[in-house]
């Protein structure tokens, strides 16, 4: 083929010949109205006029992008493993100083920029197995269990590859929350399985009924074979968190149907609401006797980047797996290994995270009020947004019981729903970008997690400084008033 008098060769990859399951993938949460607010900002520093100065994004759970300070003893320990002449620097306390050289000399060649094992350093790994031990009132856990990972998401996305399987009718069905975190979609997607959607309960608080998971199950059993749970809790993007009682209906779900279940626990330390509190699924489970802990196969997550530390970029995270077949965990050793190791500065993080100052080191008070002050100003935002969300009428919010965002119902008028329609775009992703051309607000539609036909939603996290939420939800509340005006 020939173009302008020169031979024109046809690309090998082009969107026909390209995988067509990435051609499915969708992740909302970095997005077109993501994209978009980058422009703005750039455009604002071309020095555009807009109503606004500038772009507040309140789309994504990134803590320290949205202020929250780093915790000192965390940050210290990770700058000496970082640079080691600073163990001579009388500014580091001694407990950092003997925590970061512990770490060293767990490392190749004493140094963070050496390779680790593929499961992970086997310091840290014993160390989250003494962690998990702790937090689940002495339940016994192998550190040979314990994967260490980049993140909660390279974990779950792995654990996915091993369950996903089959052909047609016998293509493995994985359940999945709807609203749901976008990665399970995302990575169902990838992989060429069946998402099985089942709706959390809005109007009682998003939580999880067992009836609506029967249903989900017996529907999806006509296509697909249904092999894998997933849960997560505290709830993202819903802020829930479930009462023990249900998860132990779960456990019994899962086990009468012989389901393998992954449970996504990296907000476990984000609790706010009165009368709520984090139950481990692993916790539960053998509690509830031999029946089901000997039986039921769990995979559950954990992550340096929520709770109080934020460290998002570290991308630090594990994973412990139990009741694995053997031979099937040979077979995980051995995927993890095609990707070298995870990030050593993040297992570093992670074991300092897993065993922090106690009381009798220097550093214990100072990590204490930091732990306890980043907690409850959370907790704070967690109400104020609540709070005043319900105030404008047309937008209806549950409880932030935990984790770190809100998923609040809106009405939109008819003729904005018509004028969506006739754009090509969900009605709240309409209502999303306005809110954001107009305010400089950025928040995720809910059509980007998946609610139930017919309604609305936004997700926004309650990270920004307070001060700034309060102008946030300030906004959202004059925008929705006037957009409401505008199409009535």
């Amino acid at each position: 083929m020939t173009e302008n008098g020169c031979e024109y060769r046809e690309r090998v990859l082009t969107m026909d010949t390209m995988n067509p399951n990435v051609k499915r993938v969708e992740y909302a949460v970095r997005g077109p109205i993501v994209q978009r607010a980058v422009q703005i900002e750039r455009e604002l520093k071309m020095g555009i006029k807009k109503p606004f100065t500038e772009v507040i994004k309140a789309n994504i759970g990134d803590c320290h992008a949205m202020g929250q300070k780093p915790i000192t003893f965390f940050r210290q320990v990770l700058a000496l493993c970082s640079y080691p002449d600073l163990l001579e620097d009388s500014k580091f306390p001694e407990d950092a100083k003997s925590r970061a050289r512990r770490i060293l000399q767990a490392c190749g060649g004493g140094s963070l920029g050496a390779y680790s094992t593929s499961q992970g350093i086997e310091m840290v790994r014993q160390d989250v197995a003494r962690y998990i031990e702790r937090r689940d009132g002495g339940i016994t856990c192998d550190p040979d269990n314990i994967y260490l990972s980049t993140g909660a998401s390279d974990a779950i996305v792995t654990m996915l590859k091993l369950l996903v399987s089959g052909e047609g009718a016998s293509r493995t069905g994985v359940m999945i929350s709807i609203p749901q975190y976008p990665l399970y979609s995302a990575a169902l997607a990838e992989l060429g399985a069946v998402q099985i959607s089942y709706y959390l309960d809005e109007d009682n608080c998003w939580s999880l009924d067992i009836n609506e998971l029967r249903r989900a199950l017996q529907e999806a059993k006509k296509h697909c074979r249904p092999r894998a749970l997933c849960i997560i809790n505290p709830g993202n993007p819903t802020g829930q968190v479930q009462s023990r009682q249900c998860i132990e209906d779960v456990i019994r779900f899962a086990a009468e149907e012989h389901l393998f279940l992954m449970a996504d626990e990296v907000y476990q330390d984000n609790v706010y609401a009165d009368g709520c509190k984090f139950h481990s699924f692993k916790k539960v489970l053998f509690e509830m006797g031999m029946e089901y802990s000997q039986k039921v196969e769990l995979a559950s997550f954990h992550s340096t980047s929520k709770c109080y530390m934020g460290e998002c970029g570290f991308r630090g995270g594990y994973m412990e797996v139990v009741n694995l077949d053997p031979e099937v965990k040979v077979q995980l050793t051995k995927l993890v290994s095609v990707r070298l190791c995870p990030p050593v500065p993040g297992q570093a993080l992670l074991d300092v995270v897993v065993s922090p100052p106690q009381p009798d080191e220097p550093s214990y008070d100072t990590f204490m009020k930091e732990r306890t002050d980043t907690l409850a100003t959370l907790a704070e935002k967690a109400s104020m947004t609540q709070e005043i969300l319900n105030q404008v009428p047309g937008i209806k919010c549950n409880p932030v019981q935990g984790a770190m965002y809100t998923f609040p119902r809106i009405q939109l008028p008819p003729k904005a729903i018509q004028e969506a329609k006739e754009k090509g775009q969900a009605p709240d992703m309409f209502y999303c970008m306005k809110l954001l051309e107009e305010k400089g607000i950025c928040l995720v539609p809910g059509s980007g997690f998946g609610q139930r036909d017919g309604t609305y939603h936004f997700r926004m996290t309650i990270l920004p400084p307070k001060e700034k939420l309060k102008i946030v939800l300030a906004k959202i509340k004059e925008f929705h008033q006037h957009f409401v005006e505008q199409y009535s």
